[in-house]
């Protein structure tokens, strides 16, 4: 190769590589932890109301439930005028008793009042005709008396025979059986040709005005967040829902399982049952407790646990216990103090003594 050509190559070598070795000697910057901190939103452990965290499954059951029994015995029910699932009004005749047998008993005890009556006024006048004869001789003071005291006996026996008159007059009105309040037949459970018996079972049974009502019961914990006028949405099974509203709150638990009894009014609806199940679920039954949103609860094989940011801005896992839920929220019974701040999503794959740059969710 000619000496020229081989200088102009070395040349243009030489102004190739002049670029790279500028820049070998430039130093690479090197990122910090700081720069390297992950940028996270947190939440504080703060007192909030768990709304909607108190609920309870109950018994669907009439808010009163009348019995309807026979007042008079030994008669043969004659007809039954009503059915399960009619509403009858107060005073609405259910049951028509046969009324041959006692229609003849009071005819023969009208006539045995009649007639004692009449032995009553006979004696009584009897004892008139003496009245003034005390002393004088025409008779003892024996027969005297005898007189007297039979004209009141005789009187006695009068008012005793029309007291047993009226007694089977009344029992003769008890022969149609009544609705003693108005509302929902229930039950019943008496046929024609049956026998009136006193003490048996009940032949109906009524939901005064068709109301009926959930019974739930709850923990002594819960019972202090329920009140008298507290609205309740309960849910059926049937999948419907109905707004109710708490009745009675009951005073005391029982011995046995410890749990308190709530009534909750509801509306009078065709699908909704006595007998039947829902669950109340308190809406404003919030209790202000220590939460956090249940994003920020992790769980793994050591439990629950949150990743709380410390002072210096590095993360640390502290397990805890969870209470109560509602509205998104977790109450904490037992882990980071107040004030704490905790990272918000759990979910977020952070490990002990991460740097972290954290920012405040004020909405949570």
């Amino acid at each position: 190769m000619p000496a020229r050509n081989i200088v102009l190559t070395l040349a243009v070598l030489a102004v190739a590589t002049a670029p790279l070795a500028a820049c070998g000697r430039h130093k690479a910057v090197k990122e910090s932890e700081a720069d390297r901190a992950r940028a996270v939103k947190v939440v504080k452990v703060e007192a909030r109301p768990i709304v909607g965290a108190v609920a309870a499954d109950g018994v669907l059951l009439p808010r009163e439930e009348i019995a309807v029994l026979p007042e008079v015995s030994g008669y043969r029910v004659a007809r039954v005028l009503v059915d399960e699932g009619q509403w009858v009004k107060a005073g609405q005749p259910l049951v028509e008793i046969d009324r041959a047998l006692i229609t003849s008993q009071l005819e023969q005890q009208k006539a045995l009042a009649a007639q004692a009556a009449v032995q009553a006024d006979q004696a009584e006048a009897q004892a008139a005709r003496v009245k003034d004869l005390d002393g004088q001789g025409v008779l003892s003071q024996e027969q005297l008396e005898q007189r007297r005291f039979q004209a009141r006996a005789a009187r006695a026996t009068a008012n005793a025979q029309a007291a047993a008159a009226r007694d089977i007059e009344t029992r003769a009105k008890k022969l149609t059986v009544t609705a003693p309040v108005s509302g929902l037949i229930l039950e019943r459970a008496v046929r024609p040709g049956d026998q009136t018996a006193t003490g048996s079972a009940p032949w109906f049974r009524i939901a005064q005005d068709g109301e009926i009502e959930l019974r739930a019961e709850l923990s002594e914990q819960d019972l202090g967040h329920v009140r008298p006028g507290q609205h309740a949405s309960v849910s059926l099974t049937n999948g419907a829902t109905a707004d109710g509203v708490v009745r009675v709150v009951s005073p005391q638990l029982s011995s046995q399982t410890k749990l308190g009894s709530v009534r909750i009014h509801l509306p009078v609806r065709a699908d909704i049952r006595s007998g039947g199940y829902g669950r109340a679920q308190f809406g404003d039954a919030g209790a202000d407790l220590l939460a956090v949103p249940e994003t920020a609860i992790r769980y793994d094989a050591d439990g629950a646990s949150v990743m709380v940011v410390g002072a210096n801005n590095r993360v640390k896992r502290v397990p805890v216990q969870t209470g109560s839920r509602g509205g998104g929220l977790v109450a904490l019974t037992k882990g980071p103090p107040a004030g704490s701040l905790v990272i918000q999503s759990a979910s977020a794959f952070l490990l002990d003594g991460d740097l972290v740059r954290p920012t405040l969710d004020a909405a949570k």
